[in-house]
């Protein structure tokens, strides 16, 4: 076959397999033709839009409004139909306290218990994650050998499924795993990391901010590369020394993006679940029970299942949650503005 010959063979294959794309677009011309005539130009984004709508409301939006009226609601029955109304009485059962202090005067202590956690773990994790980004980042900013290489490194656990983290490193913590192994042979004892409650909660925080500081340390690293280099060039010329210039040049000019790291990471840390759920699955006992893991409980894995004290508690996390993401707004509409 000559050269020829393969060319216009490959021609014909070519035609043969593009006439069914070129039908579709024939086909599919008609009705946006029809759209754009009927409401304009100025519809058709809509018109991309609308399948991206239609499932965000299927899936987020109409689950939402269930879920609240399901936290006005009593019984075991599942249907909406087949509930009854109580009014606000799920949220008077978890707001039942003697002290709020005291999760055991409340009659939801495991709620209580769970929110008193939740708070640990993000003060905690916030403030460690955010101390340890920072550092990193200031780090790889710097004209360093294999700079690419160890900005990959410490990307990729946020590559990771959190189950994939926990599993991990569930079995480098079991009392036959490799730390204690490591222990055993420099002359320690084995330690049980998860039967003492100060150990599993310091591992689920470690855990968290291992898989997530990447995360912040690049949008960290992102504020630093923005600063202009002739501030630093001209502090250097001043004579201005290290820790100076990062007070006054560095951390000012990189407040905005500390302060949207600090807002994503307190919404992250109060949905904690996944991560810590498979590492420790809550124990020893509620030392490690968080508000998402009691909402989780309640309404799926107790033996007596309460939708409706779940729902509850989901509205009342939806809130903070709520509170938090406008919190986020603000932060990066006074970033943009600045």
């Amino acid at each position: 076959m000559t050269s020829g010959d393969q060319l216009s063979f490959s021609g014909r294959l070519q035609a043969v397999l593009s006439w069914p794309v070129a039908l579709l677009f024939r086909v599919l011309d008609l009705p946006f033709r029809w759209i754009q005539r009927v409401g304009g130009i100025r519809s058709m984004p809509w018109v991309f839009l609308a399948p991206n709508l239609a499932f965000f409301g299927l899936f987020v939006v109409i689950p939402l409004f269930i879920n609240f009226a399901y936290s006005f609601t009593g019984g075991a029955e599942l249907f909406p139909g087949d509930r009854i109304y109580t009014g606000t009485e799920q949220y008077g059962i978890l707001f039942d306290c003697g002290s709020y202090i005291d999760p055991t005067t409340c009659r939801q202590d495991r709620f209580w218990k769970g929110i008193y956690n939740t708070a640990f773990f993000v003060f905690f994790q916030v403030v460690f994650l955010v101390l340890f980004s920072l550092i990193t980042a200031l780090i790889l900013n710097r004209k360093i050998r294999a700079r690419g290489f160890f900005r990959a490194v410490f990307f990729f656990p946020v590559l990771l499924s959190p189950v994939v983290v926990a599993l991990i490193w569930k079995w480098i913590l079991l009392r036959d795993g490799i730390l204690n192994a490591f222990l055993v042979s420099m002359g320690f004892d084995k330690i049980l990391f998860f039967v003492s409650p100060e150990w599993a909660m310091f591992w689920a925080i470690f855990v968290s901010i291992w898989a997530h500081m990447g995360f912040y340390t690049l949008i960290l690293l992102a504020g630093l590369q923005a600063i202009p280099p002739d501030l630093y060039e001209a502090a250097e010329m001043d004579g201005t020394r290290r820790e100076r210039v990062f007070w006054r040049i560095t951390m000012p000019l990189l407040w905005p993006n500390m302060l949207v790291v600090v807002v994503l990471a307190l919404v992250k840390g109060v949905q904690i679940f996944d991560e810590v759920y498979v590492l420790t699955g809550g124990g020893p006992g509620t030392a490690t029970q968080f508000i998402v893991q009691y909402i989780y409980n309640t309404g799926f894995t107790n033996q007596i299942k309460n939708f409706g004290l779940a729902s509850a508690a989901s509205v009342v996390l939806g809130v903070v949650l709520f509170i938090l993401t406008m919190l986020q707004l603000a932060a990066t509409r006074r970033r943009d503005d600045g």
